[in-house]
């Protein structure tokens, strides 16, 4: 795993300087035709003057050798070769001196736009790499549970019908954990790469559906639901989709709100949007693990969650079906304590 996203980042540096090496090799084309460009024009007005220079300095002679037609003295026009020269020199060394700077600055600017241009993709396949090592890991921790299991009862000489059964039971919660796993991460891709048809829906029917789901998990943790103010509106949505993303938030605060806590559901209009809210009262979201909360098979609090089951995909998931409505989701802790997450969907025009 190491050597591969070794190799990984290596690609990316070495697409990195070639995108600055093209960056540049446009800004020094660019800068030979400006370069070019002034240096035939420069040449051509030094002529121009030369020519100029010479003909008066013929009026000046003629004249002054009282109508007497005489060439000026041939030192003049060595004076004037030398003066060009020097002109040309400067000129050369200027130009010179110009297209350095420029070709540092632009190498500078090209390096800094090739990394922008890369850090898209650097950061999805980061994100790609540590969700396939993670998926990996909750994977293969279920199936060296049920290896572990079997080895040790396969190596008794005898075991009970009772041992038996208890062992297949085991072996059931691992697949069933598999298949939660499976589902969720098909769930994501199908969320991530299919549109969803969207249609006019009530808020208060889809929260009730979801609450219906949950009610069960809620009175286990002798968690109470209360909804207030989840004020009637249609919003543009995926019916089925929405009542999966409310049953996820209530979810995650039947989890870690606390045994015997609260959960509230609130919901408001605000502008062409309607914010959905689910607050609960347990010890909210640690600060550093805010901004991760809904990465895929992200779980903050280690200590916490080796107490909870789950795989870190349910937030994930949420944020997914969000974008698939057209809506966002944020969480954040609230003053007096707990967490609270605001989906914002789309009202319909007749609202």
């Amino acid at each position: 795993m190491v050597t591969k996203w070794s190799d990984k980042l290596n690609l990316f540096r070495s697409a990195r300087w070639s995108l600055t090496l093209f960056y540049l090799g446009i800004i020094v084309l660019f800068n030979l035709m400006v370069t070019l460009s002034i240096r035939v024009y420069a040449e051509h007005e030094f002529l121009r003057s030369n020519i100029a220079q010479r003909s008066a300095v013929e009026q000046w002679a003629q004249s002054s050798l009282d109508g007497v037609v005489t060439r000026p003295n041939a030192a003049i026009a060595d004076i004037q070769e030398n003066y060009a020269e020097i002109v040309r020199e400067h000129l050369n060394n200027g130009l010179l001196i110009i297209n350095l700077f420029a070709l540092g600055i632009g190498g500078i600017l090209s390096y800094w736009f090739a990394g922008r241009a890369l850090q898209p993709i650097q950061e999805a396949h980061e994100t790609q790499a540590r969700f396939t090592a993670d998926a990996s890991h909750e994977m293969r921790t279920p199936l060296a549970n049920m290896r572990l299991e079997n080895e040790i009862l396969l190596r008794q000489k005898t075991f009970t019908e009772e041992e038996a059964r208890s062992q297949l039971a085991s072996n059931l919660e691992e697949v069933q954990r598999l298949e939660r796993l499976s589902d969720n991460l098909l769930a994501l891709h199908q969320y991530g790469q299919e549109g969803l048809t969207r249609s006019p829906l009530i808020v208060p029917h889809v929260v009730n559906d979801a609450l219906g789901q949950l009610s069960a998990a809620a009175a286990a943790r002798k968690v109470k639901v209360l909804v207030e103010e989840v004020k009637p509106a249609k919003v543009i949505g995926h019916y089925d989709s929405l009542v999966q993303l409310i049953g996820i938030l209530l979810d995650n605060a039947i989890k870690y709100g606390g045994h015997g806590g609260e959960i509230t559901v609130k919901g408001h209009k605000k502008g062409k949007r309607y914010i959905l809210m689910v607050e609960d009262k347990g010890p909210g979201i640690i600060a550093k693990d805010l901004p991760y909360i809904f990465d895929r098979l992200y779980r903050g609090d280690k200590a916490r969650s080796a107490r909870i089951s789950g795989y870190g995909l349910g937030l994930a998931l949420a944020k997914e079906i969000a974008q698939a409505n057209g809506a966002t989701i944020v969480a954040h802790n609230r003053p007096s304590g707990g967490a609270c997450f605001e989906v914002s969907l789309e009202l319909t025009a007749n609202r």
